[in-house]
């Protein structure tokens, strides 16, 4: 059957249906259309196409494409959501029937770091003892205190799901059609809850098996697709290799050949690589030329310069030793960097205390106050200066303030922030704090300035900025400014999409899942395994011919739309590009 004989099976189809595809070749501009089928064919009011994803920046790409696919008097009849901003939906109004409190609250990743954070990630299985407790405990948090973690989301909706048909056919009235796009993710919870929702609903899955990179997570793997064709029985269409991301280029096709191993021995159009010796040449330097390299490739391709360009790394190390790189001097370049967030979440908090009214009498209490709050933040990063900074802490509070140059520093700020007349402009205060920070010469806090800075990098402030204005609005002061912070992130975490800001990016492969941007620059580095050097882009433990590696090497290279460049050490060689001519 031709492809567009195939494109009209799906539209037409009135059963569930499974659509395979790879990178960029349309499984959702397709769906899109399908939701539009749909919607003219008639909703109800209240009535909406369910259109479900995995991350935050799948659904941002939805969005986009739904300007283009859909119009604008049918786009309030397609929502757009998360896993998560759908199990939490699900469950802040239903839990109560799970033996929940009716109120629920979310347990920060941040904040289960630090509960857990002495618990390395190693030991973090059913065979170590702490672990269980951990997992009892969080389970005791959700039934008996209403906080739930985000790991606890998919497996409680499927509880309440399987329990109540009645929680089962208010989704399915509300929603005649859901689409899951990334089906081959879905860890057998979420896979359970689409499973029960399937018989009142139709189910339109999208899947890419080659891009399933997270199958190290547990209920994640190759058996999913296999379970939607038994469970299902769907009309299945397989859309191929074709390529509308990167049009005109052949970076599709090369990625298709990395995963089959094959190489043909002769360039590919949009697919370059600058290989560069780190004895002779040090590696700020190389990602200089590099990203010139690319925007130079561009512009030639399309005439203009890239808007957005990522650079991709195989680990979060390595992404912030390519940001410190980035970042040395004369010429600096900006970028934003993708990291693990949890430390500089919790130093917002700090922040945050920061703008809450402070009064001479409490003098004690807030320095002592801030001190834990900072204590807490190194703790989720497993450093040991949380006990001593704690220590100080519990000395204030008795009276004896300790010397230390870090306690005077944080009891420096704290001083002046009491005597500022902060101004209700939320931005304007935020930096004004920062700048404090910056100004004490403490490179503790230092280092918290700066990440208050990734915080808001991915548009996350405008929401933190929403909360804390109107709070001001409502008291003329910053009163609870905490607990606005965690209301904040807390929606961005389960609500927030991340779009693709302009610039540089800096982020791992795993991370670039879902994204799309004009030009990449895919790292390949020397790692060493423990008895030699190796090609960074073979994944840990992967056995030749390296299935996993070249799967996850696919993702990376294929997120351009116009050019991707490999940067790679000369040495040692990649058995994976062996044979390619870039």
């Amino acid at each position: 059957m031709e492809i567009c004989e195939l494109r009209q099976s799906l539209l037409d189809c009135q059963g569930h249906a499974l659509v395979l595809g790879g990178p960029g070749s349309g499984k959702t501009t397709i769906a899109l259309k399908k939701a539009v089928v749909r919607i003219n064919a008639g909703l109800d009011p209240g009535q909406s196409v369910l259109f479900l994803s995995f991350s935050r920046a799948a659904v941002a790409r939805l969005g986009e494409a739904m300007k283009q696919e859909v119009p604008r008097a049918q786009r309030n009849q397609l929502s757009m959501q998360t896993f998560h901003s759908f199990f939490w939906t699900l469950l802040s109004a239903h839990a109560y029937l799970l033996g929940a409190p009716r109120k629920l609250r979310i347990l920060l990743p941040q904040d289960e770091q630090v509960q857990c954070g002495s618990i390395r990630p190693r030991e973090r299985n059913e065979q170590n003892a702490d672990w269980r407790a951990w997992l009892a405990r969080r389970e005791e948090m959700f039934r008996q205190d209403g906080r739930i973690a985000f790991d606890l989301f998919a497996r409680n909706a499927e509880a309440l799901l399987t329990q109540s048909q009645h929680v089962r056919r208010l989704i399915t009235q509300r929603h005649p059609l859901i689409i899951v796009d990334e089906a081959q993710d879905t860890d057998s919870h979420a896979w359970r809850c689409i499973d029960l929702l399937s018989t009142t609903a139709q189910i339109v899955c999208l899947a890419d098996l080659d891009q399933q990179i997270f199958d190290y997570l547990p209920g994640i793997g190759p058996e999913r697709v296999e379970a939607i064709r038994q469970t299902l029985a769907p009309l299945e269409i397989d859309l191929g290799g074709q390529n509308h991301r990167s049009g005109g280029t052949e970076i599709a096709t090369f990625g298709q050949d990395l995963l089959s191993g094959r190489a043909r021995g002769a360039p590919y159009a949009g697919v370059s690589a600058f290989g560069y010796d780190p004895r002779r040449r040090p590696q700020k330097t190389a990602l200089r030329m590099a990203l010139g390299i690319l925007q130079r490739a561009i512009r030639t391709a399309t005439g203009r310069y890239g808007r957005n360009v990522a650079i991709l790394t195989h680990s979060g190390a390595s992404a912030a030793k390519i940001s410190a790189a980035l970042n040395t001097e004369p010429k600096p370049v900006r970028h934003k960097l993708a990291f693990d967030e949890a430390e500089a979440m919790l130093t917002a908090r700090f922040a945050a205390f920061l703008l809450e009214p402070k009064s001479e009498a409490a003098r004690r209490e807030d320095i002592a106050l801030g001190l834990e709050l900072l204590a807490t933040s190194k703790a989720a990063a497993g450093l040991a200066a949380a006990a001593q900074w704690r220590l100080w802490a519990m000395r204030v509070r008795e009276g004896r303030e300790p010397r230390a140059g870090f306690v005077q520093a944080v009891t420096s700020v704290i001083d002046a922030v009491r005597e500022t007349q902060f101004t209700g402009d939320p931005a304007k205060d935020w930096s004004f704090v920062k700048r404090l920070l910056r100004d004490s010469g403490d490179q503790e806090l230092l280092a918290a300035a700066k990440s208050l800075d990734y915080l808001v990098a991915f548009n996350r402030g405008r929401r933190i900025s929403a909360g804390l204005g109107a709070i001001w609005v409502r008291d003329g002061r910053y009163t609870g400014a905490r607990e606005a912070l965690d209301i904040a992130l807390a929606q961005d975490q389960i609500l927030g999409g991340v779009d693709d800001p302009p610039g540089v990016q800096v982020m791992t492969i795993h991370k670039s899942k879902g994204k799309q941007f004009d030009g990449v620059i895919v790292i390949r580095e020397g790692r060493h395994n423990g008895q030699r050097q190796v090609s960074s882009f073979v994944w840990w433990d992967d056995q030749p011919p390296y299935w996993r590696s070249r799967k996850i090497l696919r993702v990376g290279v294929t997120r351009a739309r116009v050019h991707t460049l490999i940067l790679e050490h000369v040495f040692p060689a990649c058995p994976i590009l062996a044979g390619h001519s870039l």
